[in-house]
């Protein structure tokens, strides 16, 4: 348990590095780190109670797709989440430590509190946060595609979590004010699920 809290902590930190040395080059002056990046209270702009039945049928929708690529293509693969398998709900503890700060925290500082932001002031909405989208969907389908050297895994696997990475900036920025806290909030859910349903297997 101490070692994933610790890889989870290093992990944070290294994904905020880069967001952390833009901030103090170009904003320090203007606004602090962490409203910049999106780690702040969300206003929403409409419904709670629809915000939250966006991020459950989202996230329902893609573990039910992800669970059937992962049986039906990848076989015997290890993935992220096979640490846990077959450990039951002894496993809870480490994967919310996984799912919400080494995967769900980390990953959205660097692709939705500082890449959506910084290319969506660059490109525009659409645009920027369709370039983030895929670059998040490529860092998931690339390593799936070089170890299986399958076309349509590597597809598959940028294609899902690509979309979800999109939906997610949407939520962020046209629903939440600019907060990262929907998303990450729907990022660990998405990922707590996963994990779950390898550790009952």
């Amino acid at each position: 348990m101490l070692d994933l809290l610790v890889n989870a902590i290093v992990q944070v930190i290294v994904f905020s590095i880069i967001p952390l040395i833009w901030w103090m080059i170009t904003t320090r002056n203007d606004e602090n780190f962490f409203t910049w990046i999106g780690l702040k209270k969300p206003v929403l702009k409409g419904s709670m109670i629809k915000l939250f039945l966006i991020m459950l049928a989202v996230s329902c929708t893609y573990i039910f797709l992800m669970v059937m690529v992962m049986t039906q293509l990848l076989g015997d693969i290890n993935t992220a989440t096979s640490q846990f398998s077959n450990q039951g709900f002894n496993a809870l503890p480490r994967i919310l430590v996984y799912a919400i700060i080494q995967t769900g925290l980390s990953e959205e500082i660097l692709f939705r509190g500082f890449l959506a932001k910084r290319l969506i002031h660059k490109f525009g909405f659409v645009s920027g946060n369709t370039i983030q989208a895929c670059l998040f969907g490529l860092m998931h389908g690339l390593p799936f595609g070089i170890v299986t050297g399958n076309i349509l895994v590597t597809i598959i696997l940028t294609i899902l979590p690509g979309t979800i990475g999109w939906v997610e900036g949407w939520m962020n920025e046209k629903y939440a004010s600019g907060s990262i806290v929907p998303s990450w909030l729907m990022h660990s859910i998405m990922n707590i699920l996963s994990a779950l349903s390898i550790a009952l297997g």
